[in-house]
């Protein structure tokens, strides 16, 4: 992996200026879309209606909402579709699900603890034949099984090239808050073939805020790049993004072809009372072309208590903008 120079980063980023579509200069988004919804994952399916699956604040379920538009999901039916075991595995700390359409086969990745050791956190599986993931049955898949046993979530998946991967983050040095994104190929949905190499590690300030983390991983392809965004820090007002970056007719699997920003691309801006933005997902706008950044965030910095008990992040919105080098852009001050 490859650390690119803060001021080759920010030349990517601002130099050309910022080219936005005029439907993407107007669009506007009921903000937050979603109250005390974290690690939000936004799914638009092939039929152009939009999913929202996110972690609610008590832990303890997964729930998930649908609506033709993004605005739409703000006051849509929200419907908890599985709940945490009593005892056992996948007992507690059930965070950041994700929903994919694979295969005609509806897929939720998440993270669960077990309920008598609510830090053993592991990636787990759901899986659902019917058309519609707000009908049908959910069935447990299991666990996705790492060649590390440790500390791991946020899975994220994606095909390229007809073949699929699975980004995540897991611990890999025993450091008890220490998580690293590691990237594998899959031979299913639920199988990871190996080998699993590491695309980066907490090693900015930046990201080493209260926590040593790199989590929460968003795919992104366009430009001939693929772009990885993924979060750092505490999940306060230190939260905040990086991103990394390969060539589309590069190794996905050789480490050295990576790219890594040196600064964050995305964080706090007090003026817009914007605290601790991440764990993002993408999407695309109603008109089929604008890309969406879909995130959360806070509206003030002072928690009372461990950040991870205040229940107060948000799902939010907003348009991602491209430079001209064909680097994305998330318009640090410019509000929502």
């Amino acid at each position: 992996m490859k650390t690119a120079s803060l001021f080759s980063f920010l030349m990517l980023l601002t130099a050309p200026f910022l080219q936005l579509t005029l439907s993407a200069q107007t669009l506007r988004f009921d903000n937050p879309i979603a109250e005390q919804r974290a690690d939000p994952w936004v799914h638009k399916a092939d039929d152009g209606t939009y999913y929202l699956i996110a972690t609610a604040p008590e832990y303890d379920r997964i729930v998930l909402r649908k609506s033709q538009t993004i605005n739409g999901l703000k006051t849509a039916e929200e419907k908890a579709i599985w709940h945490k075991h009593s005892k056992g595995v996948m007992g507690h700390h059930i965070w950041a699900p994700e929903l994919h359409r694979i295969d005609d086969v509806w897929y939720i990745y998440f993270a669960a603890g077990e309920a008598e050791n609510i830090w053993n956190i592991r990636m787990w599986v759901l899986s659902n034949h019917s058309d519609d993931p707000m009908q049908g049955t959910w069935k447990e898949e299991g666990q996705i099984r790492t060649q590390r046993e440790s500390f791991s979530l946020d899975a994220t998946t994606f095909e390229h090239n007809d073949k699929r991967y699975l980004i995540w983050a897991q611990n890999i040095r025993g450091d008890k808050e220490g998580t690293a994104l590691l990237l594998s190929e899959m031979k299913d949905p639920l199988t990871l073939t190996g080998p699993e190499i590491v695309l980066t590690e907490p090693e900015f300030n930046w990201e080493r805020q209260k926590y040593l983390v790199n989590e929460g991983p968003a795919v992104i392809k366009r430009n001939g790049k693929i772009f990885v965004s993924y979060s750092a820090s505490a999940t306060n007002h230190t939260y905040c993004m990086g991103l990394l970056w390969i060539d589309e007719q590069a190794n996905l699997m050789d480490a050295g072809n990576w790219h890594k920003s040196a600064g964050p691309v995305f964080y706090t801006q007090e003026e817009l009372k914007r605290y601790g933005p991440g764990h993002n997902s993408f999407t695309v706008a109603e008109d089929g072309k604008t890309d969406v950044l879909i995130y959360h965030a806070r509206d003030y910095k002072d928690i009372i208590g461990h950040e991870l008990s205040d229940p107060n992040r948000a799902t939010r919105a907003r348009v991602l903008g491209w430079t001209r080098s064909g680097f994305p852009d998330f318009m640090q001050l410019v509000g929502d």
